[in-house]
């Protein structure tokens, strides 16, 4: 029995990457397991468009988010270009950094947890001007802290973990809701901006998502 369980936690330690990618896979087909998740992804995507603005010149009016998953966050100034790119691709580097800062050891997890917790709160003090988001930012904060109070920091780890597979694999879907025809959204501002057609935008944020998650598990 022993031996059993030995090899148990070592099989699940060796696949564990990509166990997370066929749990966050089942976990996004279940509505009321993935909409936090979702809502945490929309949160990163939308946070990655204000602080490009703060760091090119410009200001955070409003961040917005939706029951949904969608979200808005108005700007002014700034560089327009590098805005609305970092959307998806900030969404996918915040994914990228949880994963990676979680591998790295118990306290690492813990003290990347307060600092999301902490972007989390200014976000709500400063940006935040209607009760849905106030609601919403709430839940996700709601989650760093469940995860935080863990008395187990080990499980801290997984779920961190856990969490940043789910940002990644919710930023690899997100673009391709843009295959909608309706010509809004990021890909289409840099249409307009650059003259790169809408797809090849959707191929760049899906293709970097893809590289990021192979990246992981070649780190790994």
């Amino acid at each position: 029995m022993p031996n059993i369980q030995k090899n148990t936690v070592s099989f699940l330690k060796k696949h564990q990457f990509w166990l997370f990618i066929l749990t966050a896979i089942i976990f996004i087909q279940i509505p009321l397991i993935s909409v936090p998740f979702k809502w945490l992804e929309s949160y990163f995507h939308e946070i990655s468009h204000g602080l490009a603005a703060l760091i090119t010149g410009g200001t955070i009016v409003q961040i917005q988010l939706f029951s949904n998953g969608a979200g808005l966050c108005t700007t002014r100034g700034g560089l327009t270009l590098l805005i609305s790119f970092m959307g998806y691709a900030g969404a996918i580097f915040w994914g990228y950094l949880i994963y990676i800062i979680a591998s790295l050891n118990k306290k690492a997890a813990r003290i990347f947890s307060f600092v999301i917790i902490v972007l989390i709160s200014i976000s709500l003090l400063f940006w935040v001007r209607d009760l849905l988001t106030l609601f919403i930012l709430v839940v996700v904060l709601g989650i760093f802290f469940l995860q935080i109070k863990l008395p187990n920091l080990g499980h801290l780890q997984k779920l961190l973990k856990f969490t940043g597979i789910m940002v990644l694999i919710n930023s690899l879907l997100s673009p391709l809701y843009l295959l909608d025809g309706q010509s809004v959204g990021d890909g289409a501002r840099l249409s307009e901006i650059t003259f790169i057609p809408e797809l090849v935008w959707i191929i760049i944020w899906s293709a970097l998502a893809l590289w990021v998650l192979f990246s992981l598990r070649k780190r790994i």
